[in-house]
């Protein structure tokens, strides 16, 4: 293949984020790119996660950065804390790569309870939480192009969700990214102390079958991109494979020097709206035909370093 072939089908595979802003062909605008879109937002568009909710987890390859969503599932959100507080996860490891699935980490003891890691003070059992009563007071900002899975998807404070308002209920959505609470058989089994993150196509079918618990902001190709397990659903078969976990930490117990500097683009924001929009009416000299359309896990909401206070 021809370096600009490949150069073209890379922009094409990008999307929105990272195709150049060519010219248009005809009399019809260029739609504006994301860079151009979050040029022009404001201060009071992005949000500072709670550092009460941000995991910070360092692997040797560097750090990974997750927000919890205590809104959708709360008694999880409050039992990774307190693993966090305990140092729990320090010297565990990720145990589970599964191509075009999910990154799991870790007691490598598994289900060995004689080899297993003390939870302390934490839960051994958690009612499942995998809906909740749509609360009218979170900012809820819908897609208009339906969905297989649920009545209704769209953004809850930066989390892809789905809700369904014949019975009141609202969930969050395997998409990439998505953090999830592994359980063995019985709902009540998960507790955080295994954690999984989606890193391939969207495993829907997933949806209100376990717990999520946040998603990753920052750290994803540390994730992705590690050696794929041999072993059966993709569990590494000895523990050289595995990548131990160095440390996690809660934002909140860093010196505040130390604590990452993150900012997630409000997705109740005109210039969210404004990328919602682009992507679904994509016009410039590469993208003939518009799809006019866009799936709840085809979009990305923006992170960004903080922009230091003057």
């Amino acid at each position: 293949m021809h370096a600009h072939r490949q150069l073209a089908a890379l922009a094409l595979l990008a999307g929105l984020g990272a195709a150049p802003a060519f010219a248009a062909t005809d009399t019809q605008a260029p739609t504006p790119t994301r860079a151009e879109l979050l040029a022009k937002s404001t201060a009071g568009e992005w949000r500072t996660p709670d550092p009460h909710n941000l995991l910070v987890m360092q692997l040797p390859t560097g750090r990974v950065l997750i927000e919890l969503a205590p809104d959708f599932t709360p008694l999880h959100a409050a039992n990774i804390r307190t693993l966090a507080r305990q140092h729990y996860f320090d010297g565990l490891a990720i145990v589970r790569v599964q191509d075009n699935f999910v990154t799991q980490w870790g007691d490598p003891a598994g289900d060995d309870k004689s080899k297993r890691r003390s939870l302390g003070e934490a839960h051994d059992t958690l009612p499942p939480e995998y809906t909740r009563p749509i609360d009218p007071k979170l900012a809820w900002t819908p897609l208009p192009d339906g969905d297989v899975y649920a009545p209704e998807v769209g953004f809850s404070n930066g989390f892809p969700a789905a809700r369904d308002p014949a019975d009141g209920q609202t969930w969050l959505t395997h998409c990439y990214g998505m953090v999830g609470v592994g359980r063995d058989y019985g709902p009540e089994t998960g507790n955080g102390s295994e954690l999984y993150v989606v890193i391939g196509q969207a495993p829907r079918r997933l949806d209100r079958n376990l717990a999520i618990a946040g998603r990753v902001l920052e750290g994803m190709p540390l994730l992705s991109a590690l050696p794929r397990g041999t072993g059966p659903m993709g569990f590494y078969d000895k523990a050289a494979q595995r990548t131990p976990i160095q440390s996690v930490r809660l934002a909140s117990e860093l010196p505040p020097a130390q604590r990452p500097a993150v900012q997630v683009l409000r997705t109740d924001s005109a210039t969210f709206a404004a990328l919602l929009d682009a992507q679904r009416h994509r016009h410039d000299a590469f993208y003939k035909v518009s799809s006019g359309k866009v799936g709840l896990c085809s979009v990305e909401v923006p992170v960004r370093e903080a922009k230091p206070a003057h």
